[in-house]
């Protein structure tokens, strides 16, 4: 029996709490087809692109704003607050009599959402030995894609015969089997209990002055590691970093938006349209395992610039229609390097930045990254209302190789050597 504190126990419990999050996220696209179909409800292209920039819009805040939160209330209750936040917003949606509703309802699953992922991260890697951080990262974030194919398999059983709520319905789940496990047996993170111990010493007057001003020193430190990252001697690198992971995150959640219909506008069935998104997701399990190994053997820029060129090419590949069963395979083998390649973006800047910016900088690599996760699902929904939608498989090819570029040229524009070694662990996840 697994002892509550022990490091597989911790992976264990965030390993379940990651898979309702990649259930949550992928949930939408898997629903989408059948949503698109019921003339009750109303919701066309356009609008439903404007629903799923929402969602990673709440996303955004929830990553940039449960950040700050853990400190002070600690990694567990933030945890339970995303986990909870995001099946309410599930809920939501399943009973929404409008698009307005709807709309808000995923909203709230994106603040949920985007918190998760980072706090799991964070809490595996405390409670885990330091040579096991990369495989640790690189399970726990294939709880994500198993979570996507339990989206679409739950799609495919349930909307058709039931109507599309119920996908969302069962997104619910979470809040009655995560929470409780996690309240029961998730231990409080060692840093969080430290800072409380320290804070309880400084119970004087002169102690709460004494922390006020570390805080201006900390929002100092910030400012000047942020004024670093875009001086003359990282300014272009940063850019390009910041580019690249933009490109990344557009591939990443445009196609878990739009990958079935995109099938569908190719000439493919609806049930294989909605299959698909379950094979890019095994695809992405695959590669998550693969993507730290590869990594550290053959160096962080070769293998993401490369992996984001076979996922351009993949994607054309795609557009051209092929056997169903040919077809599986090429979406399969694309989902390795689609969710690798923004994957090792950050491991290019883990390996980029010089120790005392690493942190700052990985943390607006995929800040400003998210931009292109928010604005991937309103393109698409752009596309398909202009009834352009198979261009979409050139426009996310573009993306591809804009993002294989800025990695290739990050490199080119360096104006120190590279760190000794590149932290390859902080890459090892999808933001």
């Amino acid at each position: 029996m697994l002892r509550r504190h022990s490091p597989a126990a911790v992976l264990a419990l965030c390993w379940a709490a990651v898979f309702f999050d990649g259930f949550d996220v992928m949930v939408y696209g898997a629903g989408l087809p059948y949503m698109l179909d019921d003339p009750a409800f109303g919701l066309d292209a356009a609008t439903a692109g404007t629903i799923g920039s929402w969602t990673t819009f709440g996303m955004l805040i929830g990553a940039l704003g449960c950040g700050s939160l853990t400190d002070g209330v600690g990694r567990r209750p933030v945890l339970v607050g995303c986990v909870l936040a995001f099946s309410a917003g599930s809920g939501v949606c399943a009973a929404a009599g409008s698009i307005g509703v709807f709309g808000a309802g995923r909203f709230l699953t994106g603040l949920g959402l985007g918190g998760l992922i980072p706090v799991c991260l964070a809490v595996v890697a405390e409670f885990t030995p330091e040579r096991r951080v990369p495989l640790a990262t690189g399970v726990l974030m294939s709880a994500y894609h198993a979570g996507g194919m339990a989206a679409t398999g739950v799609g495919l059983s349930l909307a058709p015969s039931y109507g599309w709520r119920w996908a969302f319905a069962a997104g619910v789940v979470p809040a009655l089997v995560a929470v409780p496990l996690l309240l029961r047996f998730l231990p409080e993170s060692p840093t969080v209990l430290a800072n409380r111990a320290r804070s309880g010493r400084s119970a004087t007057g002169e102690g709460t002055a004494a922390r006020g001003g570390a805080g201006r020193g900390r929002s100092g430190e910030r400012a000047r590691a942020v004024a670093a990252l875009v001086g003359r001697e990282h300014r272009a690198a940063t850019l390009l970093l910041w580019l690249a992971s933009g490109c990344g995150l557009l591939l990443v959640y445009g196609l878990s938006t739009w990958l079935p219909q995109l099938m569908r506008v190719s000439g493919y069935g609806l049930g294989s349209s909605v299959g698909f998104l379950m094979a890019v997701n095994a695809g992405g399990i695959a590669g998550m395992l693969l993507a730290g190994w590869v990594g550290s053997r053959f160096g962080a820029v070769p293998v993401a610039g490369t992996w984001f060129v076979i996922t351009a090419g993949s994607l054309l590949l795609l557009s051209v229609r092929m056997p169903v069963p040919l077809t599986y395979v090429v979406v399969t083998v694309t989902g390795i390097w689609l969710y690798s390649a923004s994957t090792m973006v950050y491991a290019v800047a883990g390996g980029f930045y010089p120790a005392e910016l690493r942190a700052p900088g990985l943390g607006w690599v995929a800040g400003v990254g998210r931009l292109g996760a928010v604005l991937s699902p309103w393109l698409g929904g752009c596309l398909f209302s202009h009834g352009h939608g198979r261009w979409g498989f050139f426009v996310f090819a573009a993306a591809g190789l804009t993002g294989a570029v800025a990695v290739f040229l990050s490199r080119a524009v360096r104006r120190r050597p590279a760190a000794p070694a590149a932290d390859v662990r902080a890459g090892t996840a999808t933001v």
